[in-house]
């Protein structure tokens, strides 16, 4: 398995009054932009007059919509997409969104990119009253909450006003009925979403402003915490009830998840990086020759180190985007190997050097470890490294596929430990004041409960079994087609 952290997905959303743009190819190249969100599935539905045609499968967007999938999906008023990494559920396509529901009232579809805090309850709950749930994440129960209250209620903003009353933890939601798109964000907005226009006055929907940026989309603004905003031919309008709370951002979506040439709360992600990188080399300076990231997220941060130190910054990895996903190798041995797979040394850069490789996290220490060997062993004569962000020593309740302590190489061990595990020269992290302050220019505050055990949300009342072990679970057994499955045949 990769030994780094993963955000669950990317939402994306387009409403189109006159019915001027192909909505379903615009929400295509919109879940490319948002590629880097999720990988394991995708997927896209369309709304054409109130009925609902959705297309998904596992995969990244390139290999699950040929042109024959997007025309089957049809010209529509509007059209919602997902990218999906799976923080919690098994990866097939039932897990794959945008979920579609078929109702006494019509149909609606949903994306969704979070973790509920009180899914176990509320799945008790519905099951309890009958329900019966076809997918293992928090999407359907959402979905049902939806439903429960559109049942007593006029309208779909209505509902989901009603069950954001019950919903605790983090979602941003786009939602389809027959008539309407609704953009949806928790009460303490862990999860960006962003609001665009197109040229034509299309509405554009999207997790990150790259999204808007790829269709010539110009932004809007972002969705406030606790904020509906609804989309119909009467226009927009929007559902203040549960605003009033500043966003507490994942500060995560500043050092690793977001790509370099977002905008999030008005803050650009590139240049909170290289902020990261300037407070990390003073933080933690050390003599050396040259600084080196690791690529992506750990480039920007290594240009702002050398920036400040005045240490010139040199390209010392090249990555290889095209290798497999690494639980997918068939021995050990390549799995092993897959570091140097993704990642080639430029020799040139570091032989004889005394380099400072800077990185955006460690979390088992494994693959840092493996990136550390490959500079020695193309000669570098030290390894500094330095994270851009603090030691992980908590659990992601919000959306973050880590959520055990017994994973984390900083719960196991002290900085200097880590260093020398790595076989690091020193080894220096961000500290938590810094980390807050890269992003100092937007317009939040941030969640950083990973980096302290403080969080500003309420946390899980019950915590199942860590979902990194389900996880290893489901990708070892992989390689064994048809040795464990379910009492209804699907594969383990």
């Amino acid at each position: 398995m990769e030994n780094t952290i993963h955000e669950e997905c990317g939402i994306f959303g387009i409403y189109d009054r006159l019915g001027k743009c192909d909505v379903a190819g615009n929400t295509y190249y919109g879940l490319f932009a948002l590629q880097h969100r999720g990988q394991e599935s995708c997927g896209i539905a369309v709304n054409d007059r109130g009925i609902i045609t959705v297309h998904k499968d596992v995969g990244l967007v390139r290999d699950v919509f040929k042109k024959e999938d997007l025309a089957r999906l049809g010209q529509g008023q509007m059209a919602i997409g997902h990218t999906r990494y799976s923080t919690f559920g098994t990866v097939n396509a039932t897990n794959a969104q945008p979920l579609v529901v078929r109702h006494i009232k019509g149909q609606m579809a949903v994306a969704h990119n979070g973790n509920l805090t009180n899914a176990p309850e509320l799945r008790q709950k519905l099951e309890m009253n009958g329900a019966i749930f076809h997918t293992t994440n928090d999407s359907e129960i959402i979905s049902y909450v939806i439903i429960q209250k559109r049942l007593e209620s006029d309208s779909i903003e209505e509902a989901v006003e009603k069950a954001m009353d019950v919903l605790e933890g983090a979602y941003s939601l786009v939602i389809m009925s027959p008539n309407k798109m609704l953009a949806v964000r928790d009460k303490t907005g862990f999860r960006p979403l962003v609001m665009g226009r197109m040229k034509d006055g299309q509405i554009l929907f999207a997790s990150e402003t790259c999204a808007l940026d790829a269709l010539g989309a110009t932004y809007i603004r972002d969705i406030d915490p606790g904020e509906i905003v609804v989309v119909s031919e009467e226009g927009i309008h929007s559902i203040r009830t549960h605003c009033g709370n500043r966003p507490h951002m994942c500060v995560f979506e500043y050092v690793y998840f977001a790509r370099g040439d977002s905008r999030l709360q008005g803050m650009q992600i590139h240049e909170a990086r290289k902020n990261a990188g300037r407070t990390l080399a003073i933080e933690n300076p050390v003599e050396a020759d040259v600084v080196i990231g690791v690529p992506d997220s750990g480039l920007d941060a290594a240009l702002g180190y050398a920036e400040q130190s005045g240490i010139p910054y040199g390209m010392g990895f090249v990555k290889n985007r095209y290798i497999a996903r690494t639980f997918i190798q068939p021995t050990q041995d390549q799995r092993e190997n897959s570091v140097r797979m993704k990642l080639n040394v430029v020799p040139s850069v570091v032989a004889g050097k005394r380099v400072i490789m800077v990185d955006d996290s460690i979390v088992r220490g494994t693959t840092s470890a493996r990136i550390v060997k490959l500079l020695r062993d193309a000669g570098a004569k030290e390894v500094h490294v330095r994270v851009s962000a603090p030691p992980f020593i908590s659990p992601c309740f919000y959306g973050t596929d880590i959520d055990s302590k017994e994973h984390l190489i900083a719960c196991q061990m002290s900085i200097e430990e880590i260093g020398k595990a790595i076989g690091a020269d020193t080894i220096g992290y961000l500290s938590v004041e810094g980390v807050r302050n890269m992003a100092k220019d937007a317009d939040c505050d941030f969640c950083t409960g990973c980096f302290t055990g403080k969080y500003p949300a309420p946390t899980p009342k019950f915590v199942g079994k860590s979902k990194f072990e389900q996880k290893i679970e489901h990708k070892e057994n992989r390689k064994y087609k048809g040795a464990r499955r379910t009492e209804d045949g699907e594969e383990l």
